[in-house]
């Protein structure tokens, strides 16, 4: 990496919201939203192909279902850490 490039990104990451954790799961979170929203769109170009659309449809369930799953973790942890970051903030003030 040339020292122009390496300067563009010499601060990334000095300030996260949220864990790493939570982060992370919002990046899966959104790649598998995305991809839940493309789906039809695959059973449609896969038309004449009963096997190929039985797969996208396999996979738009299982995404869903894993997107489920991401959204009540994802407001869970985001609730814990908010609650973390209210104590830690009340103890500070003290």
């Amino acid at each position: 990496m040339t020292l122009a490039a390496e300067k563009k990104l010499e601060h990334i990451g000095e300030t996260c919201p949220v864990q790493d954790s939570i982060h992370d799961l919002a990046q899966v979170f959104t790649n598998r939203t995305n991809a839940v929203w493309r789906y039809d769109q695959y059973i449609a170009n896969a038309d004449g192909n009963r096997r190929l659309q039985d797969f996208w449809r396999d996979m738009k369930r299982q995404d869903q279902q894993a997107c489920d799953r991401m959204r009540e973790l994802l407001a869970e942890q985001l609730q814990s850490q908010g609650s973390q970051q209210g104590t830690q903030q009340s103890q500070r003030s003290v």
